[in-house]
Order: structure tokens, then sequence, then C-alpha cells
């Protein structure tokens, strides 16, 4: 079987690879978590790059560090700036409106931080929000694809994730859920002038990536239907779905969205999004839907983009279970399948079963290139 498994990952996405499947683990949580407990990866990965860690894992990588492709280029009435003094962080934006900010509080026990207090707490702070982003534009960076491609070589197609839509941009990156369903009820004309703003600024960013040399596209959304229902759903998130689809699938883009928390309330809204697949649908036991609902949801058309409960890599299930989780998965949803874990594997996984994976896809592939 080829080892190039960027070519590989683009022909699947496209139909061109014979019905073979692709196994792209993401690890960046295992990684993180050991670094942060020991300084460095354990045993024969001591002193290890990520990429060399995938190299030496055997299996392709999701390579979402082309996203430092993406710049956002300010105009010249908005400023950022900064401050830290090891335990918290604070950020501001200045605007002739005003200035708004952002606490982040770093813990002793992770890397992760967080939040004190979000960007948005009130009306106003909502409307200078609105301001951010209609003097916001975005350019990709050629130079930083370049660099990018070199040092990831052949390990994964060249992909990246997108700003989050709507409701899920205020819901995790600026006003917290509580607070933005308030919002909705008790100031939602400058909700809407925000999304508003929000909606032409990402399109304008989406006329970009369909320029580009970058054709697989995800919407880093991490949709859950515990907080975002149907109606809200329908309302903010499937009409910017379908308008960012129109445009990158007619540019020759593949696309998908994340949505890695509960998903049985939106199944039935997959299919009306226009996108090519879903990422990161987590499967019981871990999550709320089964295998087969997920792909009863996702049809003869939609790719499933991960799939393999992340839990399965912890050694409280006996291997047993994953190699028979695995081969279901490959039964119901090749050949549109972009093998992956949902979400990813933990810092007390065993990276081991990545090899036990690779070993199945391996097989399962080798089979269809001896027909």
């Amino acid at each position: 079987m080829s080892r190039n498994f960027a070519k590989l990952h683009e022909d699947i996405c496209f139909g061109r690879a014979g019905g073979r499947v692709i196994w792209q683990p993401r690890i960046d949580c295992w990684i993180s978590g050991k670094l942060f407990a020991d300084g460095e990866l354990p045993g024969r990965y001591r002193g290890m790059s990520k990429v060399q860690l995938y190299k030496e894992l055997g299996c392709s990588a999701r390579v979402y560090e082309y996203n430092a492709c993406i710049q956002a280029v300010y105009d010249d009435c908005i400023h950022h700036r900064s401050e830290d003094d090891g335990t918290t962080a604070v950020q501001y934006i200045d605007t002739p409106l005003g200035t708004v900010s952002c606490i982040a509080k770093r813990s002793a026990n992770t890397w992760a931080s967080s939040i004190e207090k979000w960007w948005i707490t009130s009306e106003e702070e909502l409307r200078i929000f609105a301001f951010i982003e209609k003097h916001t534009h975005w350019r990709f960076s050629m130079e930083t694809f370049e660099k990018v491609k070199t040092e990831w070589g052949d390990l994964g197609a060249p992909c990246v994730f997108l700003p989050r839509v709507s409701l899920q941009r205020l819901y995790i990156d600026l006003m917290g859920v509580e607070e933005t369903v308030y919002a909705l009820m008790d100031y939602p004309e400058a909700v809407e002038e925000y999304l508003a703003a929000l909606h032409e600024s990402q399109m304008e960013l989406v006329d970009v990536m369909c320029a580009s040399p970058i054709n697989i596209i995800n919407f880093g959304d991490n949709v859950h239907s515990g907080t975002l229902s149907p109606a809200l759903f329908k309302k903010y998130v499937l009409p910017e779905y379908r308008a960012r689809c129109e445009r990158l699938r007619a540019a020759g883009k593949f696309t998908y969205a994340h949505f890695d928390g509960d998903n049985r309330g939106l199944l039935e809204y997959y299919q009306q999004t226009g996108m090519d697949g879903i990422e990161a649908i987590t499967p019981l036991p871990q999550g709320d839907v089964t295998l087969e609902e997920a792909r009863e949801a996702l049809g003869d058309t939609m790719y499933l983009v991960d799939g393999i409960p992340a839990v399965y890599f912890d050694e409280i299930f006996p291997e047993e279970v994953l190699v028979e989780c695995v081969q279901k998965i490959l039964q119901l949803f090749a050949p549109r399948l972009i093998l992956g874990i949902s979400d990813e594997i933990s810092s007390t996984g065993d990276i081991e079963r990545i090899r036990l994976v690779g070993r199945i896809v391996d097989e399962y592939n080798a089979k269809l290139d001896k027909m």
C-alpha cells in the first residue's frame, strides 16, 4: 500500500481511492498531557517531534497546522494588546467605540486556561464586536503554506478548520452559552447585528479559501446538541453552513464540520447542511448515538470523519472491543470514511493501540489492492 498519505487522503475525499480508507488519529492531547506531566514523551518516543511521532506510528495526520496560513488583517482603527503575569492573561481590543477585554486564568494542573471574563458581557460589548467584525479582513499566506508542507510532507493532505459560525462563535469564543442565551432574549437586535457582521467577514474568508490551494475545509464548530437545539440550529447554523458550502463546493472543495458533543438531536439535519461529511461524531458508550444511527443519518453520500470512541484507547476497555469497533466502522462506512478518533486519544490512552488500528486498516486496504 502506498504510504503517500497526503495523496490517499485527497483521493478518498474526492472518490479516487478505489475503496481504500485512511487511518488518521489525532494525538495532540496525548502529547500535551505527557509533556505537561513529565516534560518529555515516554519510552521509545522520547525526544520525538509530532511529525516524527506520526512517522514512527505509521499513520496519517490531519494536518491542521495549515491553519497558520489563514491570517486576519485588521483596519487601522482596531488595536490588539495584552498583559500576562504568568498566572493571568488579559487581552484587549481597542476600537473607536470602546475597549473590550478577555481574562483567562492558568491552571496548575494543565496547560489549559479557564475564562474569568468573557470578551462580551453586555449589549455594548456585543456592538463593539460587531464593529470589529466589520473591520476584519483575511488573507492566505503562501509562504506559511510552503513551510507547513515542507515540515509535514506526505503525512496528510493540506486541510484547515474555519472560525466558528454564528451562535457557536458566541458560545465558545466570546460569551459562553448562558450569556448568549440571555442575549438572544434581552437584546436580540444587537445579536442579529453582530451575526450579520460576522457572516460578511466569514464569507470574505470563504472566498479567500476558494482561491487557495487547500481543498479540504473543516468547519471547526464543536457542535453539541445539548446546547444547540434543533430550533437554534435551523435558524442560526444551518443557513451559514449552506452559504459556505455553496461557494466552497463550487470551487471544488471537500467540506465537513466538527460535531463532537451529543448528536442525537441534530442527526436529521446532516444531509441538509450541504456538506460532504461530519467530523468527530462520538458513538456510544462515550457519545449518545450508535454507529448504525450515524450511518443512517449520513446516508449514502456523506462521509464519516473519525468514528472510534476515544475511551477505547484506554486500558479500561480490552483491545478486542476496539478491534470490533474498527471492523464495524469499516463495514458500515467505507469507502466514505476517514477513520479517526472521536475526538482524540487522551493522555491516559495507550498509544500502542494506534498501531493496532493501523494494522487493521492496512489489512483492509491490502485485500482491496489484490482484487
